[in-house]
């Protein structure tokens, strides 16, 4: 059997690779390994972003949760780190989102949080991948048998969260991107809250188009509505665009520029600093973060550690250095002080408030970090042992000789899509251009022999 866990879940395309059949028995396999040591009457929480394929799995999984004789709270529409914060708020057994994230529309997953509110770790899931299609799981009948049930007013403890921070968000004109997904309703709504005065672009609930050219894949829907606020006079104008699930976000500043994880990080880890909260003077970032972030981050006493890509690995450095802060250049940003996962409403909420009660422009806070360039090609292969062919090797050593000392290069197989991705970073463009393309071309032609 092969391993149906990534490093967000299990995902595939809904219906094809993710089956109701499967997801009926990961819900099987979930309840019983999460929930075994609880009262049953401890519900498991269950969410959803808007994909259409949505209703269908979850309907699934929460036949399958209720098959071992576990109970289901279902919150319906929310952002992943709502399923989190209900799931520690209500001392439910598990919390399961139903979600594919920034995957495009025909995906879907499924991603469980233990009763801590923490993802899972890769012993407990291959726990839950044992027992997946087991018949000798429990059947309960009659009163044995898991009740299911509505419960969409538990999003309030995702709400409490965001509005206690106490933030004061008056004067801040946000533009709000929602990309047709799980953040639609509940971003606007809690930043008008706070004070902001919102104007919202793809903000409908629509699984037919989450994550179509807008939210955080796709920025140029909402530079361009930062830019054409500007030209119209409007002042104080910043925008946040969220992915499928809400679980990362990106941001526009005032000049139309395009904000990323590392930005951000670098502006609140700066701000935490300032106040002697930022545990260890450390930030815990991935073998993506740009060396720009690093080298800011060194001029202010700043420690950058590095984890594998993946905000679970992200996670795992910071609970294991006792870390608060962390993320990923894709705007995965981890604040242990508010929230266990990524969260995008509430980085919008703390990178505004920020700049609500500094007084400057997002766009001064983060000026420090000069981006170096930073080559991304994808080489679509579900191949990923390639990268174990000799000569895939010797040609990735070349490449790390040739940028020794002025740049670097990262391999690696993507955990949610059959890629090898392949980065290069340096301060020369054009170099490092050169030898991403002669890598991928190496790789592509390896993969068609295979």
């Amino acid at each position: 059997m092969g391993r149906f866990f990534g490093t967000d879940g299990v995902r595939g395309v809904a219906n094809a690779d993710l089956t109701p059949e499967l997801a009926f028995a990961v819900g099987r396999a979930g309840a019983t390994v999460l929930a075994h040591s609880s009262d049953r009457h401890r519900p498991v929480i269950v969410g959803r972003d808007t994909r259409c394929s949505g209703t269908m799995l979850e309907a699934a999984i929460v036949a399958g949760i209720t098959s071992v004789g576990r109970d289901v709270a279902s919150v319906g529409i929310v952002p992943t780190p709502a399923v989190a914060r209900a799931t520690v708020a209500e001392g439910a057994a598990a919390g399961v989102m139903i979600s594919a994230s920034h995957n495009p529309i025909a995906d879907n997953g499924i991603k469980f949080f233990g009763p801590d509110g923490f993802k899972l770790s890769d012993q407990i899931e291959s726990e839950i991948e044992s027992l997946i299609g087991n018949e000798s799981l429990p059947r309960p009948t009659g009163t044995g048998i898991g009740v299911a049930r509505i419960a969409q007013n538990l999003g309030k403890h995702y709400y409490d969260e965001l509005y206690g921070t106490g933030v004061d968000l008056h004067g801040l004109h946000v533009v709000v991107d929602g990309a047709f997904g799980a953040a639609y309703a509940i971003a606007p709504y809690a930043l008008r809250k706070l004070g902001a005065t919102v104007t919202e672009i793809n903000c409908e609930n629509d699984g037919a188009r989450i994550n179509v050219e807008c939210g955080a894949t796709h920025l140029a829907p909402l530079q361009a509505k930062v830019r054409e606020l500007i030209a119209a006079g409007e002042e104080h104008v910043v925008g946040v665009a969220f992915d499928g699930d809400a679980d990362r976000a990106l941001f526009v500043d005032e000049t139309g520029a395009f904000v990323s994880g590392d930005h951000v990080m670098f502006a609140i880890g700066r701000a935490l600093h300032d106040r002697g909260e930022l545990r260890g003077d450390t930030i815990v970032g991935t073998v993506m973060s740009n060396i720009g972030f690093e080298r800011a981050l060194q001029h202010h006493g700043i420690t950058l550690v590095r984890a594998a890509v993946g905000d679970r690995y992200v996670l795992e450095g910071m609970r294991a250095g006792n870390f608060v802060l962390g993320g990923e250049q894709s705007g995965h940003i981890i604040d242990l002080r508010r929230n266990t996962t990524g969260d995008g409403p509430m980085t919008a909420v703390t990178l505004f408030g920020i700049v609500r009660a500094s007084g400057k422009r997002l766009h001064d806070l983060v000026r420090e970090v000069v981006v170096a360039p930073q080559i991304l090609v994808n080489v679509r292969t579900p191949h990923k042992h390639v990268l174990e062919d000799a000569g895939v090797r010797e040609a990735i050593a070349r490449a790390e000789l040739m940028l020794e000392g002025s740049g670097r290069v990262l391999i690696r197989p993507s955990g949610t899509e059959p890629l090898i991705r392949v980065m290069t970073e340096g301060d020369d463009r054009a170099r490092i251009e050169a030898v991403a393309a002669e890598l991928a071309r190496t790789i592509e032609q390896t993969a068609a022999r295979l």
